[in-house]
C-alpha cells in the first residue's frame, strides 16, 4: 500500500499511517539524542498538499497535532474539518492570498519579501488576528525557490518586527538535496547572527523527509514531514 492511496480496508489506511508516525517519531527522537536535544523541541509539521480530507483526520486522531498546507484554496476545504489542528502557511504566497492566509494559518512560514509582510500585516489588523511569521530564507544557489537573499534578512526582519500585527519567531528554509545539512547549518548561523537584534527568532523550520535528521541536528525547531507521513501525493 502506498500512503495516500491506501484506503480501502483498514480504516483508511490507519494502520500504515500509525507505523509511519511511530517510525518518524522514533528517528526524530534518535537525531535528537545524537544532537543532545530534547525530541520535544521538535515540533513535526504534516505536509497535508495533496492528502485527502480523511486521511488528515485519521492523523489527528493518531496524535499530530501540527499541519502544513501550501495552497491556500486546498486549505480552505480542510482547516475547519479538522477542529484540533494546528494549522501552518508553508507554501509561497502571493499578496492577493494574504486575507486568506491570516484567516486560515496561525503561523505562517514563508514570508520572504516587503509587500508580502505589509499586506498580511493589513489582513491581520482588518481580521483581528496575530499570526505567528517566520522569514524565509534562500540559501546558496537556489534561486528558483523562494526567500530572501541572506544579505537582505535584517532588513525584512525589521518590517516583520515593526508591522504591529504580525509576531516575528523565526527563519525557513529549503535545502538544497547536495549539501542539506551546510544549508541548514547557515540557517542556524544568521539566526545566531540577528537573534541579538530579534531576540523573538527561537524558530527554525528546516528539514523535510528526506533530510530531516540532518535538519535537527543543526537545531531545527519544525520539521515538515508529507511523503515519510503520507507517502506519495498525486499530483495536483
Amino acid at each position: 500500500m502506498t500512503g495516500v492511496a491506501a484506503n480501502q480496508g483498514d480504516g483508511n489506511g490507519l494502520t500504515e499511517l500509525r507505523n509511519r508516525f511511530q517510525k518518524v517519531s522514533r528517528q526524530v527522537a534518535e537525531s535528537a539524542l545524537e544532537a543532545n536535544r530534547k525530541a520535544s523541541e521538535v515540533r513535526v509539521i504534516a505536509v497535508t498538499k495533496g492528502v485527502p480530507l480523511d486521511r488528515v483526520q485519521a492523523a489527528s486522531r493518531l496524535g499530530l497535532v501540527d499541519f502544513g498546507e501550501s495552497r491556500v484554496q486546498e486549505a480552505r476545504g480542510k482547516v475547519g474539518e479538522v477542529p484540533s489542528a494546528i494549522w501552518h502557511g508553508i507554501g509561497r504566497l502571493q499578496t492577493n492570498k494574504a486575507n486568506w492566509a491570516v484567516r486560515l494559518f496561525p503561523w505562517i512560514h514563508s514570508v520572504d519579501r516587503e509587500d508580502l509582510a505589509r499586506q498580511l500585516s493589513r489582513a491581520a489588523a482588518q481580521f483581528g488576528r496575530r499570526p505567528q511569521v517566520l522569514v524565509e530564507v534562500v540559501i546558496g544557489d537556489q534561486a528558483t525557490k523562494g526567500g530572501v537573499e541572506p544579505k537582505r534578512l535584517p532588513w525584512l526582519l525589521e518590517v516583520v518586527a515593526e508591522s504591529g500585527h504580525l509576531e516575528l519567531v523565526g527563519l525557513m528554509t529549503v535545502a538544497s538535496r547536495d549539501h542539506p545539512q551546510q544549508d541548514f547549518a547557515q540557517l542556524r548561523m544568521l539566526r545566531e547572527q540577528w537573534v541579538g537584534r530579534f531576540p523573538s527568532l527561537r524558530e527554525l523550520s528546516m528539514g523535510m523527509s528526506d533530510d530531516f535528521p540532518l535538519a535537527i541536528a543543526e537545531g531545527s525547531t519544525m520539521i515538515r514531514i508529507g511523503r515519510a507521513l503520507f507517502g506519495a501525493a498525486p499530483t495536483i
